[in-house]
């Protein structure tokens, strides 16, 4: 329970849940006032109310202005006229694209061809390597390796149900020697690969690091695209000018 309760995503949550009685305590008053609040008046004191709740909690930015817009984005659905339906078809799917976003805080994140190609040069050369994306999305990294290199055994895990069926589709159409495994990469053991690449986010990268170094083999390497670990300076770091971003290596 108290681990759900860390969720950035169920803070918001209660953040909303909280501001409610706020705002019918507002719209009473002004009432009692003489003034009559509209909906849209009522969803504008919601939103407020939430972000300065969001804010007071020490969430994110971003949650701030979530919190703080959703109300709105609410009534202004509800004057479009909707059917109902169609929200549910938008919730279920993005269920299986996110998936547990609000549990792991890592969002999708595709990672580019120049990523792919910084990834495969880092990589040793002359004997069989195997290597894992952890959090692979639609598996482009993972199809691009086992493409470029018969030697490299490619593996990616992803969690969201939809891109890893994406994923393994692709491999199985186009008969890519690239593996896919659906699941939690916390439930891998590090010290079966050579290499472990990541494109996760700044919330995962602390536990990210605590099982990388409590379980990769000497010799082996962890890449991180964009993210670097707060307190472990990197082996490398490789400024990728055509994205703007770092990918950053450590070797054990």
């Amino acid at each position: 329970m108290f681990t759900l309760l860390r969720a950035p995503a169920v803070r918001a949550l209660l953040c909303q849940l909280a501001a409610f009685p706020l705002t019918l305590l507002a719209v009473y008053l002004l009432a009692r006032a003489g003034t009559r609040p509209s909906y849209l008046v009522a969803a504008i004191l919601q939103g407020v109310f939430a972000a300065v709740l969001t804010w007071r909690w020490r969430l994110a930015s971003w949650w701030i202005a979530i919190c703080l817009l959703f109300p709105l984005a609410l009534y202004a659905a509800d004057g479009l006229e909707l059917p109902p339906w169609l929200f549910l078809a938008v919730f279920l799917f993005m269920l299986v694209l996110y998936w547990s976003t609000f549990r792991t805080q890592v969002p999708y994140y595709p990672s580019g061809r120049t990523a792919w190609q910084a990834v495969a040069g880092q990589l040793p050369q002359g004997r069989r390597v195997s290597v894992i994306d952890i959090g692979s999305g639609l598996g482009g990294l993972v199809m691009d390796l086992a493409r470029r290199r018969p030697d490299i055994d490619a593996t990616g895990i992803e969690l969201a149900p939809l891109p890893w069926l994406a994923s393994w589709l692709r491999a199985r159409l186009t008969n890519s020697r690239a593996r896919f495994i659906r699941g939690d990469y916390e439930s891998l053991d590090f010290s079966d690969y050579d290499a472990v690449f990541a494109y996760l986010s700044p919330a995962a990268m602390t536990a990210l690091w605590r099982k990388a170094g409590s379980e990769m083999r000497p010799g082996s390497m962890l890449m991180s695209y964009e993210f670097a670990i707060q307190d472990a300076p990197p082996t490398i770091s490789l400024y990728l000018q055509d994205t703007g971003r770092t990918l950053y290596i450590w070797h054990f």
